[in-house]
């Protein structure tokens, strides 16, 4: 017996997933990726705990699309600045295809760990990551107290560290 979700999204489905496709598609501009994205929308509801929103369907398909095409370009962008980097390396020093592909799928979920901190977070780790920075230099660029500084490095290490343990 279907539960009341999935009778829910099959109804959401049947009812709205051709004008779904149809708003991704313009979007995009591409048929296909549109295709992909629609039906992730209606995956991403089934996995959803909490209840389904029907009374403006189309507004929260949307919704959910938005986010889904956010990610779309987020990551096309990442994928971008990967391959300019492998084509400006030497042949002698390109990674395997394999190794391609597992540096990618690395720097897809740093970003969505990066996404996660609030932006003076994001950019205090940054700094004290990439740059090097000291929590004091962190704290007089951003013009906060050191003990705010020191909160943000964290928060930034606590992403990583729960991304990085976790899942398991």
């Amino acid at each position: 017996m279907p539960s009341t979700k999935q009778v829910q999204v099959e109804t959401l489905y049947a009812d709205h997933h051709g004008w779904l496709r149809a708003w991704i598609r313009r979007q995009l501009g591409n048929s296909f990726e549109a295709a992909d994205l629609a039906h992730d929308v209606f995956v991403r509801l089934l996995g959803r705990p909490a209840a389904i929103e029907t009374r403006e369907p189309r507004a929260y398909l949307s919704t959910i699309a938005r986010g889904l095409l956010v990610d779309h370009w987020r990551r096309r962008e990442l994928e971008r600045a990967w391959l300019e980097v492998l084509a400006r390396t030497p042949e002698e020093l390109a990674p395997s295809p394999e190794s391609r592909m597992l540096v990618l799928e690395a720097l897809i979920k740093i970003d969505q760990m990066l996404d996660a901190l609030k932006p003076k977070a994001r950019q205090a780790f940054l700094w004290a990551q990439l740059d090097g920075l000291r929590c004091p230099q962190i704290a007089e660029r951003l013009g906060v107290s050191l003990a705010t500084a020191e909160r943000y490095v964290a928060a930034g290490l606590r992403q990583c560290y729960a991304h990085r343990f976790g899942d398991e």
